[in-house]
């Protein structure tokens, strides 16, 4: 273990290459005070580089977001580069609205294009589906999304993406561990100053913009609404970017494709890096909505076909909320499994119609009534870990889900989660069902009476001490429940999934998942539907996830399951 000492004279150094005045003075601050508790936070260990890329809050030293830490990175996966694509390599960068971010993409640019790599900078900031469609559509080595997504508001990242056989998609094992290593030698033989840089770089403007619009509506299969006389008179959509970067993306998309005109959520239109409206900018968290909701009440009260869309602040995720007189404020979003559902049937309905035969995928913690929509298409379906770097790599995919509210929904130009592409699709269908007389919330009942009734949800445990995660895993393994609220369960360890002969795909018919640390309880609820539970440790924060999977013969049984279920657990993690 470092010193107090050691720790400082870390600082010192860290302090007389770092460019930015604020971290150079937080440094100050702490060498001053000898704060051994903070230096050791910040120079015992450094963010560790992933398949997630860099994620974490901004500030000083290597276990911190800052332009030292992220010209170490640029450094590292430019070498990388360099090694597989040689004198031919390219890369595209883009940033979203967080603080840093642009000066964290223009570092990075000029770090890239010193190693002689062609580099195209987006000339402002972009959602990131748009960075991954220009990875894919100009055929680069790679790419770089300076963003923390829907992280809290003094976080930033950097996310990778690979071209050449990862088709455009973000990085998996092992080029991870490739760059990580690549990285680590950068900060080992180099200062900030001491990079090579170069200042040519291809800006990323309107040309790309249009080309993203443009694939983008084609997934509507020239289906629009013509606003002079078929454009429904009742459907509205209340959109927020949630101080994002959807906003401008977004209202273009909606007027272009003859949908109905995006009603602003005024207050979180504009890209706001302090997210000034929200206490956590997810979509997901409680909350989170509630300015939309103030915003739909007053602009769509009493309408049964309007619709709350949000994109979460990078636009890669998607939210939707329904009128429900019974929910608080009026308004209630549907689950990202309910969404997924929703999505799936669509996207299978039109690749059965187009005489196109593929893959439905989804992650392994989200619903398992996809595998029920694949079935009734006559489509495969794959279930993969978590994270889109896996479901974006099933072969033939046509449409993939996490129950994180991430769609995919055209992979072939996109191969990632996009929450724009996704946000189109879902208003299309809600026009057409208008034009039936039915909404969204009709048609979800009636996949319901399709594909059976499922409910899912989750427990989250966020912890302030890791090891508290590792003691409840350890607990969970040495002694598995044997029974969940009353059911029957079958104990999985996804750390060892060639034990268990389900998930070496004997029973599934489908390849064996990578080992991960997970652990999964199959529940026996009746012979045509299984329920399930899995827990596992979050990939990007401190906190440990229970997923939660109920079925029953009808919607509101289901739910009654889910709260069993629910309650059982809970007593279970505590």
């Amino acid at each position: 273990m470092q010193t107090l000492q050691e720790l400082i004279e870390a600082a010192k150094a860290w302090h007389d290459q770092d460019p930015d005045a604020e971290t150079r003075a937080e440094l100050e601050a702490l060498i001053a005070s000898s704060d051994e508790h903070k230096l050791r936070d910040r120079f015992s260990t450094r963010l560790s580089f992933g398949t997630a890329g860099l994620r974490g809050e901004i500030g000083a030293g290597p276990n911190r977001m800052n332009r030292v830490l992220v010209a170490q990175s640029a450094a590292g996966l430019g070498q990388f580069l360099v090694e597989h694509a040689g004198a031919s390599a390219t890369v595209a960068v883009g940033f979203d609205g967080r603080k840093n971010s642009q000066i964290f993409a223009q570092d990075s640019a000029q770090i890239l294009a010193g190693f002689g790599i062609k580099v195209y900078l987006f000339n402002q900031m972009c959602p990131t589906p748009m960075l991954a469609f220009a990875v894919k559509h100009l055929e680069l080595s790679g790419g770089v999304m300076v963003t923390a997504s829907h992280n809290p508001p003094q976080d930033n990242g950097y996310k990778v993406y690979l071209g050449g056989v990862n088709g455009g998609s973000q990085i998996i094992e092992p080029d991870d561990k490739a760059i990580a290593e690549r990285i680590a030698q950068a900060a080992a033989n180099h200062s900030f100053d001491s990079f090579a840089r170069g200042k040519v770089f291809e800006m990323l403007g309107d040309e790309i913009r249009a080309d993203y619009q443009n694939a983008t509506i084609s997934l509507l299969d020239g289906k629009t609404v013509d606003a002079a006389s078929k454009q429904p008179v009742q459907t509205k959509f209340v959109y927020t970017p949630m101080h994002g970067v959807g906003w401008a993306t977004a209202h273009q998309l909606f007027i272009a494709a003859g949908l109905p005109e995006l009603i602003a959520v005024e207050s979180q239109v504009e890209p706001d890096a302090t997210f000034a409206t929200v206490k956590f900018p997810n979509p997901e968290e409680p909350g989170a909505l509630d300015e939309a909701m103030r915003t739909a009440n007053s602009q769509l009260a009493g309408n049964r076909f309007g619709l709350i869309i949000a994109n979460d602040p990078d636009a890669d995720r998607l939210a939707v909320a329904v009128p429900d007189g019974n929910a608080e404020h009026g308004w209630r979003r549907l689950t990202g499994d309910q969404l997924g559902l929703i999505l799936a049937d669509a996207m299978a309905a039109r690749a059965k119609a187009a005489g196109r035969h593929g893959a439905l995928a989804s992650s392994i913690v989200s619903s398992s009534a996809l595998a029920k929509v694949a079935a009734h298409y006559d489509l495969d379906y794959r279930e993969t870990l978590t994270g889109f770097k896996w479901i974006s790599k099933v072969p033939n995919l046509i449409f993939g889900f996490e129950e994180a509210l991430g769609y995919c929904v055209d992979p072939n130009q996109v191969p990632d989660k996009d929450g724009l592409s996704a946000a189109l699709v879902i208003a299309q269908l809600a026009c057409d069902l208008e034009a039936k007389g039915k909404t969204i919330t009709d048609h979800l009942a009636d996949l319901g009476s399709i594909y059976g009734h499922f409910a899912t949800g989750q427990i989250s445990i966020r912890v302030t001490d890791l090891a508290k995660i590792s003691e409840l895993m350890a607990r969970l393994r040495s002694t598995p429940p044997k029974q969940i609220a009353g059911f029957e369960a079958s104990y999985s360890d996804l750390l060892h999934p060639l034990d268990s002969s389900e998930n070496a795909g004997e029973a599934t018919g489908q390849p064996a998942l990578p080992p991960t640390d997970a652990l999964r309880f199959d529940l026996h609820f009746n012979p045509a539907n299984a329920g399930r539970v899995i827990v596992r440790p979050s990939g990007t924060e401190p906190k440990l996830k229970c997923y939660l999977q109920a079925v029953g013969d009808s919607a509101a049984n289901a739910e009654g399951n889910l709260a069993e279920l629910r309650a059982a657990m809970t007593t279970i993690l505590a």
